[in-house]
């Protein structure tokens, strides 16, 4: 589940194992795919299977790396969204080709709408509210987010590193924020490295951006 906005910041508040945390990571290095779709045009993108699809064509890049680095063979992508505000995605996945049934997308469909109202609602209790409101298990009734799961915490470092690092090559190339994102972004896709490492050697000043970069 990931939230979007209309600037370059988008978070991931939880992704369920390494494989939708890496379908995450891809689709945010990359800049395409089936969440950032949804996300664009407010309706479902269905992707019955990603080697047999137009996919292929629309965001050939991500497709590619989805073949090559995970098992995935589905994916679906749902926008959260309450008439016309889009507060983010619910992306899931499947290891099998195929379609969803009639009951799966309905399952899906009342997924999307509870999680939907839990993010609104969550917004105008607060992040005060948000941190203490808890379910009865210890984990956060309005993100799911599962503090003992050390890979789940890294999507969180990972963004705020991101966010991070295009603060500083705003400073360093003296230039908008959007523009800054982009240049970590390629020089991410042009070194075939992920966009949290990039972004990990500029915080860490192992990486400085200049005009005259290749």
């Amino acid at each position: 589940m990931s939230v979007l906005t209309a600037s370059v910041h988008r978070e991931t508040l939880s992704a369920t194992d390494r494989t939708a945390a890496a379908l995450e990571d891809l689709q945010f290095t990359l800049g395409e795919g089936a969440c950032l779709e949804a996300a664009t045009s407010g309706r479902p993108v269905l992707v019955p299977d990603l080697h047999d699809h137009p996919s292929t064509v629309r965001w050939p890049v991500f497709a590619a790396a989805v073949a090559e680095q995970t098992t995935v063979r589905a994916l679906f992508a749902l926008p959260l969204q309450l008439g016309t505000v889009n507060v983010g995605v619910l992306d899931l996945y499947r290891n099998t080709p195929g379609p969803l049934r009639g009951h799966e997308l309905r399952d899906m469909t009342a997924a999307v709408d509870a999680s939907t109202l839990l993010l609104l609602g969550a917004q105008i209790r607060g992040d005060a509210a948000t941190d203490s409101h808890h379910g009865e298990d210890g984990n956060s009734a309005v993100d799911g987010h599962v503090p003992d799961r050390a890979w789940e915490d890294g999507l969180w470092t990972d963004r705020a590193e991101v966010h991070q690092a295009t603060g500083m090559v705003l400073v360093q190339l003296g230039i908008p924020a959007q523009d800054a994102f982009v240049r970590l972004r390629a020089y991410a896709f042009a070194q075939q490295r992920p966009l949290s490492e990039v972004a990990r050697d500029v915080v860490a000043r192992r990486l400085v951006f200049t005009h005259d970069m290749d």
